[in-house]
């Protein structure tokens, strides 16, 4: 266990499962079938419960439709897993976990994964709203892989360098910043002005002004906003009053350097849950390491990965 770590949940097994049914269930274990409050507990196990409802009897537990079920690994590793994760600002690796449980790497890459996939949010509300600002930009990470490379840009023109150089057949990231509140990322197969212009449409509110680069991608769609204002990159303006990007590509600095320091390696079908994890620990910044690896935890609700599903 990993030095530091006094709290009781992180070595032992009862006090792990009380955590975690605490993060999960604030007012006391919920049928994860029915969603009844009704139960009974088991007197010979600790931590199995009976729905109480006619219908329904099925036992469960904290692990019971969430990302931890039919996992082998005690409670204590997952409790371990959610602190770390929620706790390290650019990242925490499944190498890492490895080490600090003693356990085999696999069993760490299983953890790895769906802790971050419990920190994976959606249907969220429109960003912005009248008087705020949402910061736009796209940038790129990691390589396609050669059987997906283009041959031609989007608008036809063969690649003058072969797709080496620039942001060409590399991974595609756009991400939206409400200045002062959340961010929201997303992985596209190309950052094109339809798909860009789709994602700032269904996810900023229209009363919100947008500040960009001049990057062409949003000319038309700023126009649908409150006011679209610009910064000049290539002429090395970087903010003129207020209106800048400094939020957005702060972000993505600190996206990139954990990716690059920590991870160094992340397969384009994993990519979404990396940019969640980040998405996450910059939206939950004004709170405790603690509270964040327990809504962590909550997050982990109705959700499973399991080793049958193509991401």
């Amino acid at each position: 266990m990993a030095k530091g770590f006094k709290a009781p949940q992180f070595h032992n097994e009862d006090a792990a499962r009380v955590w975690l049914e605490a993060a999960r269930w604030q007012d006391g274990p919920v049928c994860p079938n029915c969603g009844s409050l009704k139960h009974y507990k088991n007197k010979s196990k600790a931590g199995v419960y009976r729905c109480g409802e006619k219908e329904c009897r099925k036992d469960f537990t904290v692990m019971t439709k969430s990302v931890m079920e039919r996992s082998h690994a005690p409670l204590t590793a997952w409790a371990t897993a959610f602190h770390l994760y929620a706790s390290s600002k650019k990242g925490f690796t499944a190498t890492q976990l490895e080490r600090i449980l003693g356990c085999q790497y696999n069993t760490a890459w299983f953890i790895h994964h769906r802790v971050m996939e419990a920190m994976r949010r959606g249907g969220l509300a429109p960003l912005g709203g009248e008087g705020k600002i949402v910061e736009a930009d796209e940038t790129y990470y990691g390589e396609v892989p050669e059987s997906k490379r283009r041959k031609v840009t989007t608008s036809g023109r063969p690649f003058t360098k072969s797709g080496r150089g620039g942001p060409s057949n590399k991974r595609s990231i756009v991400a939206l910043v409400e200045r002062g509140g959340d961010v929201r990322t997303f992985h596209v197969p190309f950052a094109d002005a339809a798909t860009v212009a789709n994602i700032v449409n269904s996810n900023v509110a229209r009363e919100s002004r947008l500040h960009t680069d001049e990057s062409r991608l949003y000319t038309k769609v700023g126009a649908n906003f409150a006011k679209h204002e610009t910064v000049n990159h290539s002429a090395k303006e970087y903010a003129r009053g207020d209106v800048n990007t400094n939020t957005v590509e702060g972000f993505f600095g600190i996206f990139k350097r954990g990716m690059r320091g920590n991870y160094q390696h992340c397969a384009e079908k994993n990519l979404h849950r990396y940019l969640a994890e980040f998405e996450f620990r910059y939206n939950t910044r004004t709170i405790t390491d603690g509270e964040r690896a327990a809504l962590a935890v909550k997050g982990a609700d109705g959700k499973r990965l399991t080793y049958r599903q193509p991401h």
